[in-house]
């Protein structure tokens, strides 16, 4: 079944899309034939490390601030290890917490802090399969996601989530595609439906092809995506994407933490493979 949240994900990046391909396109001198296509190069992260390291630098970025407001959420992303910290045993630890940052958001003097961190520059893949093995937070207003960006110019050059969650759904994962004419509310995507994700580890993952796009649960394929679900709108999901992990606090779709909802929330990763 189609998804129907109403915010999806209005998520813009402050890197130009030079850097977000880089490496991704050459340009071929006149009167020579292009070379034939490098086979996809891969990432692997595992998370080994001391606790309380950052993640590893060579494979990813931490973004700072508050989004620009967009979606309404309400944390403030920080650098280095003091929200997306390694716990030296093997995963990557992004917390939120209910703190004041010092800084201000949209919405005022910033009340949560959280991580979200992006290969941007430093990987990016066209096709694979892409996994991750998660453990999610829970509660009302968490919004955590795997996802991937196409480029600095949102949603011309694509985006998709290969995993999102809402806490107050924590039976529910979604997966879902923004592009050009099918954005915002417009995604196209599907919910699958299990335990509750926040009381263990789960892979998520797509398997990306020319044309095709197919998510999947701990295996288990639950949606397929093709340009004939597009409805004559622009399939532009051909070229390198790099990758998301964040944990946001608040928002349209999820709804703002209210009472019932306990600080900290961790979302913890275990690994990130893409072949």
């Amino acid at each position: 079944m189609t998804s129907t949240h109403t915010s999806a994900r209005w998520r813009r990046l402050a890197i130009p899309a030079a850097l977000a391909l880089a490496g991704a396109v050459a340009l071929t001198p006149a009167g020579h034939a292009a070379p034939a296509a490098a086979p996809a190069a891969g990432f692997s992260d595992d998370f080994d490390g001391p606790a309380g390291s950052p993640a590893d630098g060579s494979k990813w970025n931490y973004e700072t601030g508050d989004n620009n407001g967009n979606n309404h959420e309400r944390q403030w992303y920080t650098a280095g290890a003091a929200n997306g910290a390694l716990d030296g045993q093997g995963h990557l630890v992004i917390t939120a917490k209910k703190e004041n940052s010092g800084n201000n958001c949209w919405y005022g003097a910033c009340q949560y802090t959280s991580a979200r961190l992006n290969t941007a520059g430093k990987f990016s893949q066209a096709y694979g399969h892409l996994e991750v093995r998660m453990k999610l937070p829970r509660g009302q207003g968490m919004w955590p996601a795997f996802w991937m960006l196409g480029g600095g110019q949102w949603p011309d050059d694509g985006e998709i989530d290969i995993m999102e969650n809402i806490g107050k759904e924590p039976n529910t994962v979604h997966g879902t595609i923004h592009g050009p004419g099918y954005s915002g509310a417009g995604g196209i995507g599907a919910a699958f439906n299990g335990p509750n994700f926040s009381d263990d580890f789960h892979t998520y993952a797509v398997d990306w092809s020319p044309d095709k796009i197919v998510w999947l649960v701990d295996g288990q394929a639950y949606q397929t995506r093709t340009p004939a679900d597009l409805n004559g709108k622009k399939w532009v999901y051909d070229h390198p994407f790099y990758l998301i992990l964040n944990l946001a606090v608040g928002g349209d779709w999820p709804g703002d933490p209210d009472g019932s909802t306990q600080f900290p929330q961790q979302l913890v990763v275990d690994y990130v493979h893409v072949s």
